[in-house]
């Protein structure tokens, strides 16, 4: 099986690993279509088998529209990776309702919509991928993050019921659960944990380290390989699955 041609939709693709994962898929061949909020940062990166998008996954009308645009410009989409997302602990006595909903409407009705419009054009082609991107809070629950690991709990639970769904079709669905990964967010969380902790920026980045069961954070381009991998020839019974990637159990 060859990925030449396969038009890929990767959400929150302009940074972390969504562009990781992209920038290995376009060098396989396929024509990537990344997302974001913000149209210079895709501009930026984008070029060659790679086109930017702006769209908002949390504005249902923005979605239905612009993967209706991608699909036009680009063909079905036979691999889509719901990926963007937003990472922000608070304890739940603090947690607001508007911070709940923006959370929930970023990381799961993003993943929700997403795949939804992207099924409507891949279920007319004879093959296809889904593979979200959640997190080792998708499986545990992360102290101080109840309203960040419910999100991430949700997609999974929304993959392995699609999974379900499409049983016996030419279409898979899993999910790819990574520790704490070497990109822009765990920077942002650095700050962000040292604040509420109450300790130093090192500490807080040592938190995250000590946290993923090999003591080292996981480079971008070892969650790309996984996607990778369910996307290869050899994965078809790969199916409702959440892998980890955290240098060990979880």
């Amino acid at each position: 099986m060859t990925l030449s041609g396969k038009h890929a939709l990767i959400t929150g693709g302009g940074t972390g690993i969504g562009l990781a994962i992209a920038q290995d898929l376009a060098a396989k061949g396929c024509h990537v279509t990344i997302t974001g909020r913000r149209q210079e940062v895709l501009d930026s990166v984008a070029g060659g088998n790679m086109t930017g998008m702006a769209m908002d996954v949390r504005d249902e009308a923005d979605v239905v529209a612009k993967i209706a645009a991608a699909v036009a410009a680009n063909g079905p989409i036979q691999i889509c990776i719901p990926n963007a997302g937003i990472a922000e602990g608070k304890s739940l006595h603090k947690t607001s309702m508007e911070f709940w909903c923006n959370m929930m409407a970023t990381n799961l009705d993003g993943a929700f919509l997403t795949i939804r419009e992207s099924l409507t054009s891949m279920r007319q082609t004879e093959w296809g991928r889904v593979i979200a991107v959640s997190s080792m809070a998708g499986l545990r629950g992360l102290p101080g993050a109840a309203c960040y690991s419910a999100s991430k709990h949700g997609m999974i639970g929304l993959i392995r019921s699609l999974s379900e769904d499409y049983m016996g079709q030419p279409y898979t669905f899993n999910a790819i659960c990574p520790g704490y990964v070497d990109t822009p967010l765990v920077e942002r969380n650095t700050t962000s944990i040292a604040q509420r902790a109450g300790v130093s920026e090192e500490k807080a980045r040592s938190m995250m380290v000590k946290a993923n069961r090999h003591q080292r954070l996981i480079e971008p381009a070892e969650v790309a390989a996984a996607a990778a991998w369910l996307v290869g020839s050899g994965s078809e019974s790969i199916n409702g699955q959440s892998i980890e990637i955290a240098g060990g159990q979880m």
